[in-house]
């Protein structure tokens, strides 16, 4: 019998909380950008929030890439 091993990529832990709650912040910051915030909130209403969720959620998953970045580097200098 072949046994075959599958090379399962770890993603480091800060990398996937902070791409995770940008995702979480980007999907606020749409709705209010659509023209929907008002269902959700009073203060969602304004265009000006959603785009303030959107810089958020930028700002969150770059610092997300950060980890990545340094592990896909780390894995790099070991081969």
């Amino acid at each position: 019998m072949t046994r075959y091993t599958v090379a399962m990529r770890h993603y480091p832990a800060s990398f996937l909380i902070l791409s995770g709650l940008g995702i979480l912040c980007a999907i606020p910051g749409a709705i209010s950008l659509a023209g929907f915030g008002a269902a959700i909130h009073p203060v969602l209403d304004d265009p000006m929030a959603g785009l303030a969720f959107i810089v958020s959620a930028i700002a969150l998953i770059g610092s997300g890439a950060f980890p990545l970045v340094l592990e896909k580097l780390k894995e790099n200098e070991g081969a």
